[in-house]
């Protein structure tokens, strides 16, 4: 089978405290250092403010808040994923903060386990499954589901109220 008749199984996998988890390659855009982020006034308190990002202004979210975690400590791994989200035929770009990219890994659909139902301290509506990959679990997100259609309204509104400031 050709590949273009099949999807990639790439996913890029990063950390977040502990946990390793992995965006489908297709929703991730680039792949940037820290920089200056400007703080948006009256932003939910997981939008850490927005960066300039080759001429358009990007929010960037604090995932860890997101997912219920601490606060992102920033240190020298600390770095912005960008994403590429697609919903109701919009695309929205979003900056996502993560402690550590750890790389690119190629998952096969038999290897990919049912996401946890109950018991799990992350909400599993996000995670569309998990792989275990030299002895951990990795959980593999879904990032349409991360955010919902409101949130996602409410980034792009805040996001355009300091457009003109950029």
């Amino acid at each position: 089978m050709e590949k273009s008749e099949t999807e990639s199984n790439s996913y890029l996998s990063f950390k977040l405290g502990d946990e390793e988890f992995a965006s489908h390659v297709n929703s991730v855009l680039n792949i940037l250092e820290m920089t200056k982020i400007t703080k948006v006034p009256k932003a939910p308190d997981y939008m850490k403010g927005v960066i300039n990002l080759r001429g358009t202004v990007l929010p960037v979210v604090d995932t860890r808040l997101k997912f219920g975690l601490t606060e992102t400590v920033f240190t020298d791994k600390t770095c912005i994923i960008v994403m590429d989200i697609i919903i109701d035929d919009q695309k929205v770009l979003i900056g996502s903060l993560v402690d550590a990219v750890i790389s690119v890994i190629e998952v096969d659909n038999n290897e990919i386990q049912p996401p946890p139902n109950i018991g799990s301290k992350y909400r599993s509506e996000f995670i569309t499954g998990m792989v275990k990959i030299d002895e951990k679990f990795i959980m593999l997100l879904d990032m349409v589901k991360v955010f919902t259609f409101d949130e996602l309204h409410e980034l792009k509104d805040k996001t355009v109220e300091v457009k003109e400031d950029f």
